[in-house]
């Protein structure tokens, strides 16, 4: 069984324990950092949905598959910086990483200028890290508020990472309530080693990238 087969068994038994539906969950395959050839074997076995982190990195490589793979969806699933926003608007077809006033306001710049208003979804620091990307919890609601009223973004849902060394449940069940109260029913969160613990809380998107592709080989 190969590693995307494998997910895709995961998915199915978590969501059957789960009492949803697998078709809900969109199963996104992180190929940041993966060589050229793993992404072609995946292609090649008929998944569409990648993502990736870097928009450079996405830039050298996506190009080229798209002319020989039809419809092909790319997501930006790592930290948008204001000077790319432009060319993530024309590259990417989904932005799960919208956390602050400056990027929400360029992105709805690039929408129009572009005629491309991408789903996005708002990145939430559940675990408040000062390292990390993302809108802190308590100001969630006013930025959600804002990506919609002010800036006119077609906010899709939430997204999080949580902290590495702690229990991803209460960062999971915390982005599912912030989502709820705002009427938000996507929700992007799940990687590799919790993905089956996402979705019990209600992932719609899965973020899987070593599990499927093999570990990482940075350049």
């Amino acid at each position: 069984m190969s590693g995307l087969d494998d997910i895709h068994a995961r998915i199915k038994a978590a969501a059957a324990k789960a009492g949803r539906d697998p078709v809900d969950i969109t199963l996104v395959a992180v190929s940041k950092e993966q060589p050229l050839d793993r992404i072609e074997s995946v292609l090649e076995s008929g998944h569409r949905i990648f993502g990736e982190n870097r928009v450079q990195e996405a830039a050298d490589k996506w190009p080229d598959f798209r002319k020989r793979f039809e419809n092909i969806e790319l997501h930006l699933v790592g930290p948008l910086q204001s000077n790319k926003v432009n060319e993530a608007v024309e590259l990417f077809d989904v932005i799960h990483s919208v956390d602050r006033d400056r990027i929400a306001r360029r992105l709805a710049a690039g929408f129009e200028r572009t005629g491309r208003p991408l789903p996005c979804f708002i990145q939430i620091n559940t675990g408040e890290e000062p390292q990390k990307s993302g809108c802190l919890p308590g100001d969630a609601d006013t930025f959600i508020a804002r990506c919609r009223d002010e800036f006119g973004l077609p906010v899709a849902g939430l997204m999080c990472i949580p902290p590495f060394d702690e229990d991803p449940s209460q960062h999971f069940a915390l982005l599912a309530e912030i989502a709820e109260r705002n009427g938000l029913a996507k929700l992007s969160m799940g990687m590799s080693s919790d993905f089956e613990t996402a979705i019990a809380h209600g992932a719609t998107h899965i973020r899987v990238g070593s599990a499927i592709f093999g570990e990482r080989k940075t350049p």
